[in-house]
């Protein structure tokens, strides 16, 4: 497979000069760049063995950490050349101590929107875009303090004071912020790895612009297409395609880029450059950025530590608030089939690891049994199970309970141990047995253990038992690929009226 192909030269332009406005010297035909054979990553230099994962997110998380602490090194600037002004213009002492209090938590909103905004480490925005992001949280914060501003005695001073603080520090953090930058270069921490795949004339040229504006935090690297495939799983992470350089014999662009999306975590379609014509489209069409980026996989540190809490956070007042039903369905259960009321199933989890998911019984102490006598006497059974993997007339429920626990979902609930635990989270892929995960092709059973398995999912809302194999991968393959907190809050809030309606359970 390759994604190069030589610039088409236009009739009467010299050989020196490209469409691109780029002079450069040609590549003799069917010569490739190399692979390079640096040592890029900072922990292998330094001989720390450590998993891929984390070895990559570390520089990120440190860089990120020194970028914080600049600003609030331009914040504490401000507010020592400003606090001395407003506090001997004041006889009053407690003025004094709401203005500082003022500043604190403006500096400290601010620096949440900048998280927020994608300023921390901010790779592959241009500077006007940094500039453009750090006002409007400046602005979002002067409103919400106008506001406050309203119910106080000296509201009017108070958003003086930190319009002025704001301001003032808006004008020294470009400064800092280009001191904490050229310091996490100087550590060999700023940017990410990344390989050039353009035109032959100009791939050369991005790799020299990339390097010369680091800023960027683009650690360009030189790239050989045809060897994708084989490229180690400890390479660059990010690939950035110049122009119309991918496309295959039939001008179709959706077989390369389902490759490289499969190989690199972000693919990104490169825009215009100051100096550099890459394919037409303007950084001013995707937000300031320098490119269109194709996400493979969004979950992050950041991400997956705020899903923590947040699972934690729903999930262990749940628990006491739902013990009281499990206790009753267990009675009931109990009083019908004498026996274990719980039951514990080896599903498979994010990497393959095995879950033991946690379930109220439901069906029958020899529902197996029942199950295989059913399937082989039944042809018409056996294709429904085997399309959906379960029973609208299902004999292995108990009667009355098993139905009532199952179309509630309340059998689920002692699912919020496995989230306590860790080994759940509350939206998810649901954790499928063996036998249903067979069913499904390798590179989507890839692509389910690179999450968490979850409580609910996106099916589970939309088509709950009523999704046959084919649907039920469809839409958890959406969720994969558009993974937020967002979209998990919004399948959270939707899970509470599938429930009550029953539609679809069994």
């Amino acid at each position: 497979m390759s994604f190069l192909a030589p610039s088409a030269m236009k009739p009467g332009r010299s050989k020196a000069s490209t469409s691109n406005n780029v002079t450069s010297r040609a590549i003799p035909a069917g010569s490739l760049p190399p692979i390079t054979t640096k040592i890029a990553d900072p922990f292998i230099r330094a001989g720390l063995n450590m998993p891929l994962a984390l070895r990559r997110r570390l520089p990120r998380l440190a860089t990120s950490s020194v970028l914080v602490a600049g600003d609030i090194a331009s914040y504490l600037i401000a507010y020592f050349a400003l606090l001395s002004l407003f506090s001997s213009g004041s006889a009053n002492g407690s003025e004094g101590t709401t203005v500082e209090r003022a500043f604190t938590i403006a500096a400290l909103a601010e620096i949440v929107l900048y998280a927020s905004a994608g300023l921390y480490p901010g790779y592959r925005l241009h500077d006007h875009e940094h500039l453009r992001r750090r006002i409007i949280a400046a602005v979002k914060v002067t409103v919400l303090t106008a506001f406050g501003a309203m119910i106080l005695p000296e509201g009017a001073r108070l958003l003086l004071a930190v319009i002025g603080f704001l301001s003032l520090g808006l004008i020294v953090q470009p400064f800092v912020h280009w001191l904490a930058r050229a310091l996490c270069w100087r550590l060999g921490i700023w940017g990410e790895r990344a390989v050039i795949i353009g035109a032959r004339n100009l791939t050369p040229a991005l790799m020299a612009h990339f390097k010369d504006h680091w800023q960027y935090g683009i650690r360009p690297e030189s790239f050989c297409p045809d060897t994708l495939e084989a490229l180690p799983d400890g390479g660059p992470s990010i690939a950035m395609i110049a122009g119309d350089t991918i496309a295959n014999d039939t001008g179709s662009l959706v077989p390369d880029l389902a490759a490289m999306r499969r190989k690199f975590a972000e693919v990104i379609l490169l825009s215009d450059t100051p100096s550099l014509k890459v394919s037409g489209l303007r950084p001013a069409d995707v937000g300031g950025e320098i490119g269109i980026r194709l996400v493979t996989d969004r979950s992050s540190l950041n991400s997956d530590l705020v899903r923590r809490i947040l699972n934690l956070a729903i999930a262990i007042p749940a628990t006491i608030v739902v013990a009281p039903f499990i206790a009753i369905a267990a009675a009931a259960i109990y009083a019908i089939d004498p026996g274990p009321v719980f039951f514990r199933h080896a599903r498979e989890g994010r990497s393959g690891k095995p879950v033991h998911v946690l379930k109220l019984r439901t069906m029958y102490q020899d529902a197996e049994q029942r199950l295989e006598a059913l399937v082989r006497d039944n042809p018409t059974v056996r294709t429904e199970w085997l399309s959906h993997f379960k029973l609208k007339d299902d004999p292995r429920i108990l009667p009355v309970v098993g139905h009532m626990l199952r179309s509630s979902s309340i059998d689920e609930l002692p699912q919020l141990a496995n989230i306590i635990a860790g080994e759940m989270a509350f939206v998810g892929p649901r954790p499928f047995p063996e036998y249903h995960l067979s069913a499904m092709d390798g590179e989507f059973r890839d692509k389910r253990r690179s999450v968490t398995p979850g409580l609910t999912g996106l099916w589970q809302i939309s088509e709950r038992s009523n999704a046959d194999i084919k649907l039920q991968q469809q839409l958890d393959e959406f969720y994969i690929d558009n993974r937020s907190l967002w979209f998990d809050l919004h399948i959270i809030l939707s899970t509470i009226p599938a429930v009550l309606k029953g539609k679809g359970a069994c």
